[in-house]
């Protein structure tokens, strides 16, 4: 009987490695609160502490409203740290901290929409060591500082969590696991969960914000007559008079050369210059095309040190000296610039507070990638195409632009951002009106005509809009400052080259199909800005065109 007893433990332990030891001391578990909610998410709508929390604080149900607050208490009977412990029990404190973290599961009346993997960088080290608890806030009135806010964004806005919530009662239902990646991902149990009732208030919009805006006289586009589904129009409008389609100024939709779709938003209007951040670099690759045209610059595969002197620059390599014109345009000088990597010395976050962005730009050091190959987002070297640009043409850039592309584009009305020696910034912040902004993506979908009149070359544009990256895992192309996007509707593949700038700014322009789309917005540094602006192209205006 004993050693029947015995089996049966060793058996049943050697199953759990939950049970294996913990490799680091969290803390110690008193609060009732927390005791009799272990493994659970409780939901809140006000900030407390776990020690000042009492029963009744805890929802069961509350009323969705964006300006209003909810927030979440996550109880667990063990360290985060602890967790991933028993998941890699190889790894030290550090690796764990390194490779692993919370994952969330959102559901929305039993369905899972969107799962993350919640970067390692959120949270600190210290409480992950040793806290048994967290409380974030997903919706904050008074805008909390918190990861717990972008996490509810990127599921509301950025992944249908509010078409899932769609007016009426809903249940939420919140799962976290512990995960950790290394050379491949693992997933613990659910170490907590919760759910409550949500009630979504119907808004009540009025008619005039939903109905398809006229099209009014001296737009400086001869307007189209073909048709649009004017159903899907005004329910992509109401969806920003909800705002479920958030900071929206502008969208254009341009047909065979005419304006077919003129529609302002959030107190924008036809007059509005409008900032779309970095869609300016895209007039970067436009203006040294035409500098190259006009034999002012032999060509863009010239070395920087065709233009100066690096050895004058810190960081001084041979390598340096090679970097041509092309690897600026494409994102692939070889440069140690990285604008997706904080800890990069060329992060376009380091520039800005410089008394010269040149020097700054040309003083970072280079990595071991060869030149033309591997793909970074450096605005930094769009600085650097701009300041070739601006000693090689006459009377400067400023000029130049105005002269050889605003004015045969009909465009007199624009602001500049400068560099602190106040010379135009092609690194973006280019304003303009929607409008105007719709002549530059015309021109290209003109192979470089406008009016009959020769702006840019075709070859030019062929160059520009080639993918110089098949394959990417990261984003589905990148030509000379434009981006590839392939939109998909129903089983058909749209593919487009587009300048896209911060906030979800957009001039799209397909590549097999008569159409240029302009979407100007200013949810600027929101997870969700660029995601609605292709549901917008994907869900709406592709759809109501054909």
């Amino acid at each position: 009987m004993k050693t029947l007893i015995l089996l049966i433990f060793i058996f049943t332990f050697s199953f759990y490695p939950a049970q294996s030891q913990n490799i680091v001391t969290p803390e110690k578990i008193e609060n009732p609160i927390q005791k009799k909610y272990s493994g659970k998410i409780i939901f809140l709508d006000h900030t407390i502490s776990p020690e000042n929390l009492k029963e009744q604080d805890i929802l069961s149900s509350a009323t969705l409203r964006e300006d209003g607050s909810l927030g979440i208490h996550a109880f667990f009977d063990n360290s985060l740290v602890n967790y991933l412990h028993q998941l890699g029990p190889s790894l030290t404190v550090d690796q764990l901290l390194k490779n692993g973290n919370y994952q969330f599961s959102f559901y929305v009346d039993g369905r899972m929409i969107y799962k993350e993997n919640l970067n390692t960088g959120a949270g600190t080290a210290e409480n992950k060591k040793l806290k048994t608890s967290f409380r974030i806030p997903l919706i904050s009135s008074s805008n909390e500082d918190s990861w717990g806010r972008y996490l509810w964004m990127r599921f509301y806005l950025l992944h249908d969590g509010i078409d899932a919530l769609s007016s009426g009662n809903h249940i939420l239902k919140i799962e976290i696991r512990p995960y950790l990646k290394t050379t491949t991902l693992q997933t613990g149990e659910i170490i907590a969960e919760g759910e409550i009732k949500m009630n979504v208030p119907e808004k009540n919009i009025p008619e005039r914000l939903t109905a398809i805006q006229p099209i009014q006289p001296n737009s400086g586009w001869e307007v189209s007559k073909e048709k649009i589904d004017n159903k899907i129009i005004k329910n992509l409008n109401k969806k920003i008079a909800e705002e479920r389609f958030k900071n929206i100024t502008g969208i254009a939709v341009i047909k065979n050369g005419k304006l077919l779709l003129e529609e302002y938003f959030n107190h924008s209007g036809r007059d509005s210059l409008q900032d779309t951040r970095s869609v300016g670099k895209s007039f970067a690759s436009a203006l040294m095309g035409i500098a190259i045209k006009e034999k002012y610059i032999k060509s863009e595969y010239q070395n920087l040190k065709d233009f100066y002197n690096i050895q004058q620059f810190k960081n001084y390599s041979p390598k340096k000296d090679s970097v041509t014109i092309k690897s600026l345009l494409t994102m692939s000088s070889g440069f140690d610039g990285n604008d997706d990597d904080n800890e990069s010395p060329g992060d376009e976050e380091n520039m800005y507070p410089t008394e010269n962005w040149v020097k700054f730009a040309l003083d970072i050091p280079m990595t071991n990638n060869i030149i033309g190959k591997v793909w970074n987002y450096f605005t930094a070297g769009v600085v650097i195409t701009g300041d070739i640009l601006d000693k090689s043409v006459p009377k400067g850039l400023e000029n130049y632009a105005d002269k050889k592309l605003f004015q045969p584009l009909g465009i007199i009305n624009y602001q500049w951002q400068f560099t602190p020696q106040h010379k135009p910034s092609l690194a973006g912040g280019l304003r303009m009106k929607m409008l105007d902004f719709a002549k530059f993506g015309q021109l290209y979908k003109n192979n470089g005509l406008w009016n009959g009149k020769r702006v840019l070359d075709k070859t030019w544009i062929q160059k520009s809009f080639t993918n110089y990256f098949a394959g990417h895992p990261d984003f589905e192309g990148y030509g000379y400052l434009f981006w590839r996007k392939v939109y998909k509707v129903a089983n058909q593949n749209f593919e487009a080259y587009q300048s896209s700038g911060n906030g979800g700014n957009k001039i799209i322009v397909f590549t097999h199909i008569p159409i240029v789309i302009v979407i100007t917005a200013t949810a600027y540094n929101k997870p969700y800005g660029h995601s609605q602006a292709d549901k917008i192209v994907e869900q709406y205006l592709l759809p109501a065109l054909k």
